[in-house]
């Protein structure tokens, strides 16, 4: 699902009285034993969970695709979030509320592999980023 739109731009600066930032964070992160769980139902409330985070927090997120082993997650956010505090915060929510709703996730010993890749992105290459999340589709 690509989640770009006019407010979500990925060199759009956030501004505050102290400064100026563009700090987009593409992330990819996939279920332990890469498992092909993230499907149907499962699918759309992870969807849920992280939209409900990005507007929680106040990151923008610029595109977002579930595959069924693995997430790809576009995100700008503030300084005040390190990269890893935004993932913790993602996985973390995300493996309590589905484990809770779906009840065969709790075969697994835990929902997601404890690695993720991480790599930011100024607005020279986001468009190329987007570009390569959104043709994760087709695979």
């Amino acid at each position: 699902m690509n989640v770009l739109s006019r407010k979500n731009q990925p060199d759009e600066y956030r501004r505050n009285p102290h400064s100026v930032t563009l700090l987009n964070y593409h992330f990819v992160f996939c279920p332990k034993r890469r498992k092909k769980v993230l499907v149907g139902e499962i699918e759309h409330r992870l969807q849920e969970i992280i939209f409900g985070l990005c507007k929680e927090n106040n990151w923008r997120l610029i595109a977002c695709e579930i595959r069924q082993d693995h997430v790809h997650l576009f995100l700008n956010t503030d300084p005040t979030y390190a990269p890893s505090v935004v993932v913790k915060k993602i996985k973390g929510r995300a493996s309590h509320y589905l484990r809770r709703e779906f009840p065969e996730l709790k075969k697994l010993p835990t929902l997601w592999s404890p690695s993720y890749f991480v790599s930011t992105a100024g607005n020279v290459s986001s468009e190329t980023i987007k570009m390569y999340i959104d043709n994760q589709r087709g695979k």
